[in-house]
């Protein structure tokens, strides 16, 4: 399989990681994923992904929206789906750089769609 077809997913229930990192291996994607509790600048550079597909709800006391700030911080350019269980995080202003936003489904199409979309994206900066 190709590196350059690389999937972060960040999520912390272990259920979610588990079924993106089953459905989107079966469509000729490399999964990494992370729970969301170590530092994510650390996992980036580590795993090299194309596209990071993040929860927003990281357990009590951590948000996706903070994790999505520190990747801006340092990669401006890496494509974020933000991922969640809610809607109406898309109206929260830290959302406002992601690239995609899925709201989770028993559906996975529209979020195969988003990171086809990213890796797109991903495929256009790199050139």
């Amino acid at each position: 399989m190709s590196e350059a077809r690389k999937v972060l997913v960040v999520d912390d229930e272990k259920h979610i990681r588990m079924l993106y990192r089953e459905e989107l291996e079966t469509d000729g994607y490399v999964i990494a994923t992370s729970d969301g509790q170590e530092d994510i600048l650390q996992v980036i550079a580590r795993e090299q992904p194309l596209v990071v597909v993040l929860d927003i709800k990281l357990g009590a006391n951590r948000s996706g929206l903070d994790l999505l700030q520190e990747i801006r911080s340092k990669h401006q350019t890496l494509p974020v789906i933000l991922s969640t269980a809610y809607d109406s995080f898309q109206h929260d202003l830290k959302s406002i750089a992601a690239d995609y936003y899925v709201v989770k489904s028993v559906d996975l199409a529209e979020l195969k769609d988003k990171v086809s979309q990213a890796l797109s994206k991903a495929a256009r900066l790199a050139t």
